[in-house]
């Protein structure tokens, strides 16, 4: 497949970083823009400074401003936009897919206005599209790291495996290794809330609470995480895997995490807005935690964390009280709470 051309729409840092990987496996790289001055950046001075200072990036990548200079005869795209922005992207890509196109989305989040995620978007928007390709990218994974080679290994879900394995040939490499999963739902849902959890430890960072409230806040996260993905349909044993455990860890530990430094700077005292505009890029975790706890209260799922981050985040709880109520919980016992026995009874 060397030589293939391959479009990825959105050259933040994540879509540039995977254009990196895949500029390195041979492959040119049609990379979508939202203006001329970051195409030409990009194609002149082969750099995005904004979103990956100090990486210079292989002259195989060829940034485009125009949809249809970057869509033109594709049969691989990649989509690498914030979940709010999936389903108009969708619809502008439409023109441009046929019943061949394969399409790799990495976004983790979920609808705002449906709270469906990401291939359910995409899906929807393009029913011409067969649901086999649709596949789904996750897993620990920094953009930060990833354009500088650093070993990183993630997930390519999608529910025909033969087209997942064409997915992982695109990507693989010796410093990006790729495994196939055919739990769509999991890897989605995994990916979306665990952007929530780590609000939740920088927040208890930024407080000063220490390794033991964060390594509870981690375990704990998880268990939600897996019981609102189990009632969806997920498959268990995906939240132990790289798009479960791994994920929550790289994002809940690493000052490379936007949701991290977001909950950090909330625990120091900042206001959401503020801390949103200095930022300057999207936090996804904001916007998870409105839809997953509606998503909660519609299953009836017990979801603490997210709860508390909920009125953290949208009616001006106070973060201090807020981990105050987490710890002071009604008392249960640990493996009713993980609902370990759903996990042996449906794997």
């Amino acid at each position: 497949m060397a030589n293939m051309s391959i479009a990825v729409i959105g050259a933040g840092s994540w879509g540039t970083a995977l254009s990196i990987v895949l500029a390195n496996n041979g492959f040119a790289v049609d990379l979508l823009a939202r203006t001329d001055k970051h195409k030409d950046e990009i194609n002149y001075n082969h750099t995005n400074h904004k979103y990956l200072p100090e990486i210079k990036l292989p002259d195989t990548i060829l940034a485009h401003a125009d949809v249809k200079e970057a869509l033109k005869g594709k049969k691989y795209i990649v989509l690498v936009v914030p979940s709010h922005a999936m389903r108009d992207t969708a619809k502008m890509v439409k023109p441009y897919i046929s019943d061949q196109t394969v399409l790799i989305h990495a976004t983790k989040g979920l609808d705002q206005g449906t709270y469906q995620r990401m291939s359910e978007v995409i899906h929807e928007e393009l029913p011409g599209l067969p649901s086999d390709q649709i596949l789904v990218l996750s897993g620990p994974s920094h953009a930060e790291e990833v354009s500088r080679l650093l070993p990183t290994t993630v997930v390519v879900a999608g529910r025909n495996i033969s087209v997942a394995e064409e997915v992982q040939d695109l990507f693989i490499n010796s410093n990006f290794r790729v495994y196939t999963n055919p739990d769509i739902i999991g890897v989605e849902i995994a990916g979306a809330l665990k952007n929530i959890i780590a609000l939740g430890a920088g927040l208890s960072d930024g407080l000063e609470f220490g390794d033991n409230a964060k390594a509870a806040l981690l375990t704990r996260g998880l268990a939600e995480i897996a019981r609102l993905g189990i009632e969806l349909g997920a498959n268990p044993l995906t939240f132990s895997g790289l798009a479960g455990v791994g994920d929550l860890v790289v994002t809940c530990t690493s000052q490379h995490s936007r949701n991290w430094r977001a909950g950090y700077m909330l625990g120091k005292g900042q206001n959401l807005d503020a801390i949103l505009k200095q930022m300057g890029m999207v936090v996804e975790g904001v916007k998870t935690t409105k839809a997953a706890f509606y998503l909660s209260q519609k299953y009836q799922i017990q979801m603490p964390i997210t709860n508390e981050l909920f009125k953290v985040l949208f009616e001006n709880k106070s973060p201090k009280i807020a981990v105050e109520d987490l710890m002071g919980r009604v008392r249960t016992h640990e493996m009713e709470e993980v609902a370990l026995s759903e996990v042996f009874k449906r794997s």
